[in-house]
């Protein structure tokens, strides 16, 4: 066989291995799709205090593991501090006019006893009176006279009983249940909170990161001081070209290797897929629609969103972020399982190289 015919058995070796590779590609982009935009997701909780104040201490280094309920920083609490004692003294006042209430409850109690026994005696006598009246034996100014001190008493005994009406509406059921005491235990329970605010802790076993925090900063409310990033919290998130997923269902799984270990392989599941990307959300605002003009006549394929989790540990190299390379594949075919497999570690080998 002379150059000439080897070249041309050679190319034809080529084209039909290019026609071979094209028609794989063509179908296991079906069957086991492959995407290189996978990265590690994970809930980044923004730090903010509940307090206002200067920062007086910072607990924490940048990047520093922390457990749920380890100070991170704490604001400075004198002016806290005082308004719990206020709080407390006011409390404290609350009991003690309390206290005179339920003496002057006592009083108002003693005093209706005595009012009723003179509205009865007043008002036996006027009835006796009013009897003799009728036969004539007593004037009618003495049955007057006995007629006033009647309403006189009567008056006396409503006068007490509201009185003691106004006492008992400012008392509550029971000692310590009045309105100005629940008032004044309320204001303390705010101070003891707002003192508690002082010192800002984990919410939960997490990573500090991006710490840009030093003594002497102004804390305000709600504004964020340092970035949280919670243990345990990772996923990865792959986008695909949503025509190579459309078949995807329960019984694919996920080959995974990432940029930062490279030569290493780990299998995912699939726990969900987004059913929705920005580019089709609409804002209800009153204006018309934007037509998307595009005069390619091959556009670019839209990507849906994948995500996977792993019941084990991710490796401690990760963070969020982290590049990603994934192969779906379907668990009940050994062939496409096999082929996955191929695909997926001649990916973390590449890794090596770029």
């Amino acid at each position: 066989m002379n150059a000439d015919q080897q070249f041309k058995s050679w190319m034809r070796f080529l084209i039909a291995f290019f026609f071979l590779l094209f028609a794989y590609i063509v179908i296991a982009d079906r069957h086991a799709p492959l995407t290189t935009e996978g990265r590690v997701q994970g809930y980044v909780v923004q730090v903010a205090p509940e307090v206002t104040g200067k920062i007086t201490q910072v607990f924490v280094t940048n990047n520093q593991k922390v457990k749920q309920g380890d100070a991170l920083f704490e604001i400075d609490e004198r002016k806290y501090r005082i308004a719990l004692d206020k709080a407390t003294l006011s409390l404290r006042s609350a009991l003690e006019k309390e206290e005179t209430l339920y003496s002057q409850r006592e009083a108002a109690l003693a005093n209706i006893s005595r009012a009723r026994a003179n509205y009865n005696n007043t008002h036996r006598e006027y009835q006796r009176l009013e009897k003799l009246s009728f036969k004539k034996v007593i004037s009618q100014s003495n049955l007057d006279n006995a007629a006033a001190q009647d309403h006189i008493a009567k008056a006396t005994l409503r006068a007490q009983e509201q009185n003691l009406k106004v006492i008992e509406t400012q008392l509550g059921d029971e000692k310590g249940k009045s309105t100005a005491v629940l008032l004044a235990q309320n204001m303390v329970n705010s101070a003891n909170l707002d003192l508690s605010y002082t010192v800002v802790t984990a919410p939960s076993d997490g990573v500090v990161t991006n710490l840009q925090l030093e003594v002497g900063t102004m804390a305000r409310v709600n504004a964020p001081l340092l970035t949280f990033v919670p243990t345990g919290s990772m996923w990865v998130a792959a986008d695909f070209r949503e025509k190579s997923v459309a078949g995807v269902d329960g019984n694919y799984s996920a080959l995974v290797t990432f940029d930062a270990n490279p030569g290493e392989v780990y299998r995912f599941s699939i726990k969900s897929r987004d059913y929705g990307v920005a580019a089709a959300q609409q804002q209800p605002n009153g204006s018309l629609t934007q037509v998307e003009k595009n005069n390619r006549w091959v556009r670019d394929a839209q990507r849906t969103r994948v995500n996977l989790e792993n019941n084990e540990h991710l490796p401690n190299s990760l963070f969020v972020g982290s590049r990603a390379t994934i192969v779906l594949y379907p668990s009940d075919s050994a062939f496409w399982s096999l082929m996955a497999t191929t695909q997926a570690y001649l990916a973390s080998w590449f890794h090596f190289i770029y």
